[in-house]
């Protein structure tokens, strides 16, 4: 078979868009120069890759297929291109990191310091929530990982490199705002506002709720930390944040930190990346550089 790479890139642009419209958009090409690629794909290939349900286009069986193989392929030429890169020295080359959400909230003065020391590394920043980060951390997608407790389904490493301190939060006029030592089991009458399903903070509030035999009353549940925030100054609900979330809040008073048992709950942030897998120069430079310098600056203000 004659397969070209770009060919390869197109047929997983429309895989991973489930649409012929939106991969022309993200390869900025024309929506009839991606299905003449895939149409040419076809016919090297002799099977269909493709096929409509609704108005997502989903890869046929020979489509997964070829998926597999196209990111296996994408994957070496990546590992070989910072091979290459690393001949001309560390100032070379890329990073593909990924962040859980909350971490973007100190993720960006880590990338500054970093590109401040090496500029000739090119950055590539997703940010997601926990969910999203196993799936990537399953396919390699990825060099490096920073996020929460890392996955047990998935073959990783895993470093610890600060601590993630968990907080309840509420508006400055909340009854409790002004007591001291409230007891776990009072927050049984209150209403907390809940981060989405797969979110590492979520599950991190309902493990230490459960562990200590206290339900606790689910309200609106959101997708962004920010929605969240805004929410509890709202007087929607209480809720447990990282304390990284929230230092504006805090120092405009717009939101307190409720002094209750067992809190701050101390959690941890993780480097975490595929077990076995190569590191470029650029992510074992981006990985040292975690490990010695994002607890001096990117720590969050000390509390209780």
């Amino acid at each position: 078979m004659h397969i070209s790479l770009r060919q390869l890139r197109v047929f997983e642009a429309v895989a991973q868009n489930h649409s012929y419209t939106r991969a022309a958009e993200e390869l900025h090409l024309s929506q009839p120069a991606v299905s003449m690629q895939v149409k040419q794909l076809e016919d090297e290939v002799g099977l269909p890759l493709f096929e409509r349900l609704g108005k997502k286009v989903v890869p046929t069986e020979a489509g997964r297929e070829l998926y597999h193989y196209s990111r296996a392929i994408n994957r070496s030429l990546a590992e070989l291109e910072d091979v290459m890169e690393s001949l001309k020295g560390i100032n070379r080359g890329s990073l593909r990191l990924a962040v859980a959400s909350t971490v973007n909230y100190f993720a960006p003065r880590l990338l500054a310091v970093f590109q401040q020391r090496h500029p000739g590394i090119g950055l590539r920043l997703d940010v997601t929530n926990r969910e999203m980060l196993v799936q990537m951390l399953d396919s390699n997608s990825v060099d490096l990982v920073l996020m929460g407790v890392p996955p047990k389904n998935v073959d990783v490493e895993a470093e610890a490199f600060m601590d993630n301190p968990l907080v309840v939060v509420a508006p400055p006029d909340h009854p409790l705002a002004n007591e001291r030592n409230i007891l776990t089991k009072r927050l049984s009458d209150e209403v907390f506002v809940m981060r989405e399903e797969g979110s590492g903070t979520r599950k991190a509030m309902e493990r230490f709720f459960a562990e200590r035999g206290v339900e606790i009353r689910h309200g609106m549940q959101m997708t962004r930390n920010e929605a969240v925030k805004q929410a509890v100054r709202s007087g929607l609900g209480l809720s447990v944040v990282s304390l990284h979330t929230i230092e504006l809040e805090l120092e405009t008073r717009r939101l307190v930190i409720l002094d209750v048992e067992g809190f701050p709950d101390r959690r941890q942030w993780y480097l975490v990346y595929r077990r076995g897998k190569r590191l470029s120069p650029a992510a074992s430079a981006f990985r040292d550089f975690v490990r010695a310098e994002a607890a001096r600056i990117a720590a969050p203000i000390a509390v209780g």
